[in-house]
């Protein structure tokens, strides 16, 4: 402490920048479908980023990505359920579109625009209807994409469990998204 103002290792602060910003957006995708609203789910990057850099001296390398969604896992399941603002609906699905690549090799036409906009809307009200347990796997694999091991340490089962939910998952989602494209053709 210098006058009263704590000094900050630079070295171990530049280190954290440069392991644990490069996920941010991915830390934010998978808190908006834990959290189902957008500030709280600012909130809960925010309170694992702090997290992540006060412990950050535990961190015994390897890849960051897993160990930071783990920290945000557990500020998103306690902190946030304790006040009983974690909402496992379809009705508060994440509002924002999914981000497009910046280039493509094929343009698309203005129908196919539509399309992929219609089938990635469906697919993300499809993945929040899930139930938690299969909504979480789907977004750290498919989303994050994070390894079978790593969501196995994030969420904190056994590969076999991480395995067997993902299964489950994809077909709950192919018999849903059936059912919408099913009821779309007939509307």
């Amino acid at each position: 402490m210098a006058g009263g103002t704590q000094v900050i290792d630079g070295g171990r602060a530049d280190r954290f920048k440069e392991l644990a910003l490069p996920h941010l957006d991915e830390l934010y995708t998978l808190a908006r479908y834990l959290m189902r609203n957008a500030s709280d789910a600012d909130d809960a990057v925010q309170e694992c980023y702090l997290r992540a850099f006060r412990h950050f001296g535990t961190f015994r390398g390897g890849p960051i990505k897993p160990w930071l969604m783990a920290i945000l896992r557990n500020v998103c399941h306690s902190t946030y359920a304790a006040r009983a603002r974690l909402v496992y609906g379809a009705d508060a699905m994440p509002d924002e579109p999914a981000a497009d690549p910046i280039w493509r090799e094929v343009s698309e036409t203005p129908e196919q625009a539509v399309v992929r906009l219609h089938e990635s809307d469906t697919m993300r009200r499809l993945i929040g209807e899930l139930p938690a347990e299969f909504r979480e796997v789907i977004v750290l694999r498919e989303i994050n994409d994070l390894s079978y091991r790593d969501i196995a340490t994030v969420i904190e089962v056994p590969i076999g469990t991480v395995m067997s939910r993902l299964a489950r998952a994809r077909a709950m989602l192919r018999a849903a998204w059936i059912a919408a494209e099913g009821g779309s053709e007939r509307s």
